[in-house]
């Protein structure tokens, strides 16, 4: 693939909306010409699927690497093939028992011989808005379930994943027909006329403030939506937890994809007097595992936009007067790379940037507690975050947190890693997002579960149609008692 995106190569806007319609209307024909396809289509769908990601993973990886300018190989195969394959895998194991009728009880004013059921039965079209920080896993992945649902679907890239859209808009038609899969690039304005499309869902995964704007156009629509949203996701060492076994969790997780994760530790609670430790077990943890930030294993920040951002977060911290630590000192990014070493900001202040906004990079604020009550009370003064991680051994102090805090997921002992369970719904709640999908709570969000009433041959209901008399009273005195 080229590294250079030719001006030619960007359709005209026109163009783009006729494209999406047209797909949308092929889709949806598609759709109802054989809107229930069987466990074969589906397990044939799943398997071009992963067939797709792992035939072409170089060309992925380097597609990748090439919109970031660098990032991690071992990054990218671990967090977006593997882990995708992984959830692939998955759900070939488990569709076919998902996709069962489900019996349903019967109220007893219907024996006899009625019955009840409900039936998993696709929505239809499923349009995908994706991020550009894990763009094949928050494709892929969506996609696994959608699919598995029986549906067909529509993506959206992100402007950042340039040279990934041209790949992946090259050969999905090798695997997939346009009518059950299309993938789209953006070229300025293709977000807002595909969030105005009449889906009959639609996921996004990316800003609230965006967020807000996709879910404002989907409900002209009333297009259902999932919304993955972020948002500032807290760890909170305990007093008694061990401290080098925390901080190489949290900084592995920290400095993967330079940070650049909606999962990612934003903002972490230390106990008082435990700060320093902190500080000593995170330099030599960075020394060890992160002592080139110019290496191929660091990645860079996605462009530079996003690294002035960081930099002038950085800036307001000091005029703030909180102490920047910075882990890499005197190391300086290759021109052109927009490489950022690990930060820690002691003493924060609330006006700051670093603590208004989700920080998307490799900065880490620490916020120094006394009593676990105080991480609660901060914590909840604000939107709820996607994710919460507490590091304790302490059953009632887990127990304590969990019950106090509410998050879109929770990781205990460790950061991030809720999202590769595959029998773990991921998603957010609040400000962070809304809705799930993953393992069979993705099943269900792209499914519709239909109840269906079975009515007997006979049915003793007309005996209570109108005029109403003695039997339809005598009915009622025996139901009242039934009941109460």
């Amino acid at each position: 693939m080229n590294s250079q995106i030719k001006q030619a190569d960007i359709a005209p806007a026109n163009t783009i909306v006729n494209a999406l319609n047209e797909s949308l209307g092929l889709q949806r024909q598609a759709y109802l010409d054989d809107p229930v396809p069987d466990v074969a289509q589906r397990k044939q769908d799943l398997l071009s699927l992963k067939k797709m990601l792992s035939e072409n993973s170089n060309e992925i990886l380097e597609a990748i690497n090439q919109d970031y300018g660098n990032r991690s190989k071992h990054e990218s195969m671990f967090a977006e093939v593997l882990v995708t394959l992984d959830g692939i895998n998955f759900v070939l194991k488990n569709m076919k028992r998902w996709m069962k009728v489900q019996h349903r009880a019967i109220d007893i004013t219907m024996y006899p011989g009625a019955r009840n059921r409900v039936i998993p039965q696709p929505l239809g079209v499923v349009g995908i808005i994706v991020p550009w920080n894990f763009p094949i896993q928050l494709s892929f992945a969506p996609l696994t379930s959608i699919f598995a649902a029986g549906n067909r679907a529509m993506v959206k890239m992100s402007e950042n994943s340039r040279h990934l859209s041209h790949l992946l808009m090259e050969i999905s038609p090798k695997y997939f027909p346009l009518d059950k899969l299309r993938f789209f690039e953006e070229t300025g304005e293709v977000g807002i006329q595909f969030s105005q499309l009449p889906f009959d869902h639609l996921l996004f995964t990316g800003s609230g403030a965006t967020g807000k704007a996709v879910m404002a156009s989907a409900a002209k629509n009333l297009t259902p939506v999932t919304l993955e949203l972020g948002g500032k996701s807290p760890a909170v060492i305990d007093q008694n937890y061990s401290m080098k076994k925390a901080v190489e969790r949290i900084l592995f997780v920290k400095t993967y994809n330079a940070g650049q994760a909606c999962v990612s530790v934003d903002y972490i609670f230390i106990p008082e007097n435990r700060i320093d430790e902190f500080v000593s077990e995170a330099q030599a943890w960075i020394n060890t595992h992160c002592p080139d930030i110019n290496s191929i294993d660091y990645t860079s920040i996605i462009d530079q936009s996003a690294y002035e951002r960081l930099q002038q977060a950085l800036e307001d911290a000091r005029k703030h007067d909180a102490t920047v630590i910075n882990l890499t000192e005197g190391q300086e990014s290759a021109e052109g790379m927009r490489k950022i070493g690990l930060h820690l900001v002691l003493d924060p202040k609330d006006e700051m940037i670093l603590l208004q906004r989700e920080i998307f990079g490799p900065i880490l604020p620490i916020l120094s507690y006394t009593d676990p009550r105080q991480v609660v009370e901060y914590i909840n003064l604000r939107d709820r975050p996607l994710s919460f991680y507490p590091f304790t051994n302490d059953k009632n102090l887990q127990n304590f947190y969990l019950d106090k805090v509410m998050s879109g997921g929770c990781c205990i002992n460790d950061a991030m890693l809720h999202v590769a369970q595959h029998d773990l719904p991921f998603g957010g709640v609040g400000a962070s997002g809304m809705g799930h999908y993953h393992g069979f709570e993705g099943f269900v969000t792209f499914s519709k579960l239909r109840p269906v009433y079975y009515q007997a041959g006979f049915s003793a209901m007309k005996y209570l149609a109108p005029p109403y008399g003695k039997l339809a009273n005598k009915a009622m005195d025996i139901l009242l008692k039934l009941k109460s």
